[in-house]
C-alpha cells in the first residue's frame, strides 16, 4: 500500500461517549457481536460507535500488498477468526471497498521480516515517552519472510474476514494485532496502491482468553515473559474504542481455535499513519 505521510487531524465531529441509538431496519448500523456470538453480522446491540483510538503502526509494517484472508503460511498456533467491520465513525454507515491491512507476530513474538530484530526482547520497541517522535520507528526487514501478514477489501456491509493464528508475546508489549484502514486508493490485480491510512491501531485480548490460550502448545514454550494489558504502555482499555476485540471459544478446549471480532469506528476523511505518539 501507497500511503500519504502527510498528518492531519480528523474533521468529523466524535459521537457522545455513550453511543447513538439508531434504527436497525437498513441503515447500515454498526452491529458489534456479543462474546456469545462473536463473528455474527447480525448479532448485537445497535449502537453508533465512537471513533476508535488511534495508535503507532510500530518498526514491523511491510508494504507488501499480500491480498488474501489466510495470513498463517503454515504457523502453528490456536486458529483465530477474526473478523473487522469498518464504518464512518459519524454516520455508521458501513465503508465498502476500502483495504483493510493487519499483521502480527507468531506464538513465540517473532515478526516475518524480522526474525533477527524481534527475536531479542524488544530492543527495537519504542521507549520514548507519548508525545515524542518517531512513534513509528520502522526498522529495515532483515529476511524476505510474510507469514501473519495481508490485507482484504471491505465488502459490502463493511466487513473482512481472516485466517490467522492467535499471535503470542515478546517482551515490553501485551499481546495485540496491528490494523490500518487505507481509503482513496485503487485496487487492481490484487494490489491496493495510492490513497490514504485513515486509521492506524492496535487490537487485543481480553485476558482470561490469553491466559487459556498461553497453556497451549506452542505458546506454553514461549519463555519470555508477557506483559499483560494493564501494564502495556499502549493499551487504553476495554472497549471497542479502545481496540478490544469480542471473542469466543471453548474455555475447556482453547486449542480448539478463538472467534474474534471488532467494529471499527473510523473518518474516512483523516490521515493517520501511525508516525507519531497518539
Amino acid at each position: 500500500m501507497k500511503d500519504s505521510n502527510t498528518p492531519g487531524p480528523s474533521r468529523r465531529q466524535l459521537l457522545i461517549a455513550g453511543g447513538v441509538t439508531v434504527a436497525a431496519a437498513g441503515l447500515g448500523v454498526a452491529y458489534l457481536a456479543t462474546t456469545a456470538s462473536a463473528g455474527d453480522p447480525g448479532a448485537s446491540s445497535s449502537l453508533c460507535l465512537k471513533l476508535t483510538k488511534e495508535t503507532i503502526e510500530g518498526p514491523y509494517y511491510l508494504d507488501y500488498d499480500k491480498h488474501r484472508s489466510d495470513i498463517t503460511e503454515g504457523k502453528p498456533g490456536v486458529p483465530l477468526t477474526l473478523r473487522i467491520r469498518v464504518v464512518d465513525s459519524e454516520n455508521c454507515g458501513p465503508l465498502r471497498d476500502v483495504a483493510v491491512d493487519i499483521w502480527h507476530c507468531d506464538a513465540l513474538g517473532i515478526y516475518s521480516g524480522y526474525e533477527k530484530a524481534s527475536s531479542g526482547d524488544g530492543g527495537t520497541f519504542p521507549t520514548d515517552a507519548p508525545g515524542g517522535s518517531g512513534g513509528g520507528m520502522h526498522a529495515q526487514p532483515d529476511s524476505e519472510t510474510t507469514y501473519l501478514r495481508g490485507f482484504q477489501m471491505t465488502d459490502g456491509d463493511g466487513w473482512v474476514t481472516f485466517a490467522t493464528v492467535f499471535p503470542g508475546w515478546y517482551i515490553g508489549r501485551a499481546i495485540h494485532i496491528h490494523v490500518k484502514v487505507h481509503v482513496n486508493g485503487t485496487f487492481k490485480d490484487g494490489a491496493y496502491t495510492g490513497g490514504d491510512d485513515c486509521h492506524t491501531g492496535q487490537l487485543y485480548f481480553p485476558e482470561n482468553v490469553i491466559e487459556a490460550v498461553a497453556g497451549t502448545g506452542p505458546y506454553s514454550t514461549n519463555t519470555k515473559q508477557r506483559t499483560t494489558n494493564a501494564k502495556d504502555l499502549l493499551y487504553t482499555g476495554e472497549t471497542p474504542a479502545d481496540g478490544m476485540l469480542e471473542v469466543k471459544y471453548d474455555a475447556g478446549q482453547p486449542a480448539g481455535g478463538v472467534q474474534a471480532s471488532i467494529t471499527l469506528g473510523v473518518d474516512p476523511e483523516a490521515v493517520h499513519d501511525g508516525q507519531g505518539w497518539p
